[in-house]
């Protein structure tokens, strides 16, 4: 079916789109564009018309307000933010000197032994000043990029005010209301140190104790200390702490819903292939081309659009920066509003995980590679032709907070050598096998209706905060926890899931393939 033209009148047009070489005079407010005379008797007979010059005013009026508030308001307060930015950058260094003063101090009054881990505490306050600096320094830029672009459209719209003609005064009013977003101001690493009296009692603490829990969570501060929540069938959560090589559990209360909430529901106006949430209720998506960044009721916050097809997204879980890979062999990091390429791998990226120390994991046909942020590697799965990839096909990759255990969706393609049958790979952080989950159900949820394909068709993976694994298998959303076992089927889906994604929250986010997204809780 042929879809008609609506004309539209050009920036600067100043003759009829309907009657050529007749003149803009009159205004429709019904149409609300400009006409010619002629337009009277024809395109807009019966409509209230008024002279160009009546609304010309009225546009005139509405440049000079939004002059005045640009210079009233929008220039003073964004002075402001970035006034402030030189007051965190001095209360960082600061805060960090005070700090490593303080643990210096300490370590005068302990043996010897202590001083290694004095060099690695002190390592990992400087990591996170650098953090923080990086943090503060592409804030201040962006504010400053920000400010640019308010002085120039003022200048613009003074410059039409004092010289430009009716049409250009129009156009002009028309453009001014595309508000421009100021740049969000990054959250920054906290630490504080507390001096431990007690230092025969524990030996490696002697140094003292490094509290991060302020706003931003920093888990390479964690150091040796890790923790892990299980639950079982029962729905009872063991929380695991792991110091050194010795684990001891401890039973706390977290439990499921007996049945998942749906918080939200809403269709994305555009495509969602993939989903990160955000610290803030909103979430990262991506179609093939586009970036847009979603509030949990679907509305659109922010759009960045790339000019090759985007295969993953995924957000740093320290920094709470978007990192993307692409079709061209592109590792890029969304820096001041666009996509900048970190560094290039040697074959096709299909999926991607920022892990929390801050290396970038990256699925590629046969195999995975965890690199640093500058491209170097640390580790991978890539073996001879003649041995057996432990990866065959990498569709989704998550890392657990609290273990460094990765998950990851392997599609087995049979053109990569795989039988087609897609399964979940479960390692350490060293890439060593713990298992592998080939969609077994216990027989209490067998008899539930299935979608298509019977057979397991795993798209999203995310590790929740719990530590326990949420996979989209297509038609349902089941919890399985770290050691491999089906905790639940969180929900179901009649037209068929594309990705999850958990918030720090374990808020979980869903979209299936008609775009319909469900924001659902299934912890109490």
């Amino acid at each position: 079916m042929a879809t008609a033209t609506i004309p539209v009148r050009s920036k600067g047009q100043t003759t009829c789109f309907y009657h050529k070489g007749r003149q803009l005079e009159l205004y429709c407010e019904k149409c609300q564009e400009l006409t010619c005379v002629t337009c009277v008797a024809t395109i807009h007979k019966g409509h209230l018309l008024c002279e160009l010059s009546e609304i010309t005013r009225i546009r005139k009026k509405n440049i000079i307000d939004f002059v005045d508030r640009i210079e009233q308001k929008e220039l003073v307060e964004v002075g402001k933010y970035i006034t402030s930015t030189y007051t965190l950058l001095y209360e960082n260094d600061r805060t960090f000197k005070k700090l490593s003063k303080q643990v210096l101090t300490q370590t005068e009054r302990l043996k010897q032994d202590l001083d290694e881990l004095t060099a690695e505490t002190l390592s990992l306050y400087q990591k996170m000043k650098k953090e923080n600096n990086d943090l503060i320094q592409e804030y201040k830029q962006e504010l400053e990029m920000y400010e640019a672009q308010l002085i120039q459209q003022k200048e613009e719209c003074k410059k039409v005010l004092q010289q430009g003609s009716p049409i250009e005064v129009y156009d002009t009013e028309c453009e001014v209301d595309s508000r421009l977003h100021l740049p969000v101001k990054p959250v920054l690493g906290t630490v504080s140190f507390s001096r431990n009296k007690n230092p025969r009692n524990h030996l490696e603490l002697a140094l003292g104790t490094s509290d991060d829990s302020g706003q931003r969570q920093t888990p390479t501060l964690r150091r040796k200390n890790r923790s892990v929540s299980l639950l079982h069938e029962q729905g009872q959560s063991s929380t695991y702490q792991q110091s050194g090589s010795a684990m001891e559990k401890e039973v706390t209360r977290i439990k499921l819903l007996t049945e998942t909430n749906v918080l939200e529901e809403w269709k994305s106006s555009c495509d969602i292939i993939s989903i990160c949430p955000t610290t803030d209720d909103q979430a990262w998506t991506k179609s093939s081309d586009t970036l847009s960044l979603l509030d949990r009721k679907g509305r659109l916050i922010k759009e960045v659009r790339h000019k090759a097809f985007i295969t993953d997204i995924s957000l740093s879980p320290t920094t709470h920066r978007l990192w993307a890979c692409d079709g061209d062999k592109n590792i890029l990091k969304l820096v001041s509003g666009q996509l900048s390429v970190q560094f290039r791998t040697m074959d096709q990226p299909e999926c991607i995980c920022v892990t929390a120390d801050n290396h970038i994991i990256i699925g590629m046909p046969k195999y995975i590679t965890k690199y640093t942020r500058q491209g170097q590697i640390v580790l991978t799965t890539k073996v001879t032709k003649t041995a057996t990839p432990l990866v065959c096909s990498p569709h989704k990759i998550t890392e657990c907070l609290f273990t460094n255990n990765v998950a990851v969706i392997d599609a087995c393609d049979i053109d990569d050598g795989g039988d087609g049958n897609a399964h979940v790979v479960v390692m350490n952080s060293d890439f060593q096998e713990l298992f592998i989950y080939r969609g077994d159900f216990p027989s209490r949820y067998r008899e539930l209706p299935q979608v298509g394909d019977v057979s397991f068709n795993p798209l999203g993976i995310v590790y929740d905060s719990k530590g326990n694994i949420v996979i989209a298998d297509y038609d349902k959303i089941f919890l399985l926890s770290a050691d491999g076992k089906v905790l639940s089927i969180l929900h179901t889906d009649t037209v068929g899931l594309w990705d999850v994604g958990v918030s720090r929250q374990d808020l979980l986010w869903t979209v299936n393939i008609i775009n319909n997204v469900k924001l659902l809780q299934y912890y109490e």
